[in-house]
């Protein structure tokens, strides 16, 4: 067991919150029992991962993708009042991590998907704490029908492409969910492909304009790897039971 305030202070410190600007907060968004000994992970604080968590007598959930964001309605009302109710209900803490989960260095969504991908030399393009994009290489260069069979068969995922027909790739910038406005700066690295989770109506047009291979691979599938290795850390951190839930998000 280890005490609530421990744990987020931990995270807190761990995944250098402070670094960062985003449009959430980070770290403890729902107090639930002052103790934790068992935690459930997943990707985003879904009444069904609730649901998961209170069936398993999870302590806390951690996600990636929390209750609050900026801009939002304030009222508590509909399917938010549901969520906090199954949370408070049952005394469990809600513990959300954003960007500073897809930047870290050990357990962050865009350096685990690398090694998902099997790429090398994987970097940030940028040396501060907060770098999203990252940017590597394949050993050897797949076709554009090549490497969708591979980050659907790895990823377990359906892929959209934008881009030219034909050509190889085989160096690659990335950052994982909602990251398709950043296709210009990754085009501007040189790289022969970017693939990030989701795609707009634009970014048809500006891959195939500046001769990029794009690639979305799915917000969820891209960002399923960081809650679930960031609870694998804590369990050796602080002897605590983890499991990780993913619940199916075909988006």
């Amino acid at each position: 067991m280890v005490a609530l305030r421990e744990l987020v202070s931990h995270l807190d410190n761990y995944l250098q919150c402070a670094q960062f600007n985003d449009y959430c907060p980070n770290g403890l968004q729902v107090e639930g029992r002052h103790e934790v000994g068992r935690i459930v992970t997943g990707v985003t604080a879904s009444a069904a991962l609730i649901d998961e968590a209170v069936a398993r007598n999870a302590d806390a959930i951690l996600v990636h993708h929390g209750l609050f964001w900026k801009g939002d309605d304030p009222c508590v009302i509909g399917l938010r009042k549901r969520r906090l109710a199954a949370l408070l209900r049952h005394d469990i803490s809600l513990l959300a991590y954003h960007l500073p989960l897809d930047a870290h260095a050990d357990c962050g969504n865009n350096v685990l998907l690398g090694r998902q991908l099997g790429l090398q030399h994987a970097a940030p393009v940028a040396t501060v704490p907060s770098s999203l994009l990252w940017r590597g290489h394949w050993a050897n260069a797949y076709s554009v029908a090549e490497l969708i069979a591979m980050l659907e068969s790895r990823l377990a995922t359906r892929v959209v492409y934008a881009g030219p027909e034909r050509g190889e790739i085989q160096t690659v910038a990335w950052c994982t969910g909602a990251a398709q406005k950043s296709i210009e700066q990754a085009a501007s690295l040189g790289v022969d492909a970017y693939i990030t989770g989701e795609i707009s109506e634009s970014t048809t047009h500006i891959a195939r304009e500046s001769g990029l291979h794009f690639f979305a691979a799915g917000h969820h599938a891209t960002e399923r790897y960081g809650a679930r290795a960031l609870g694998e850390y804590l369990a050796r951190q602080f002897s605590l039971q983890h499991e990780n839930v993913d619940i199916h998000n075909p988006a």
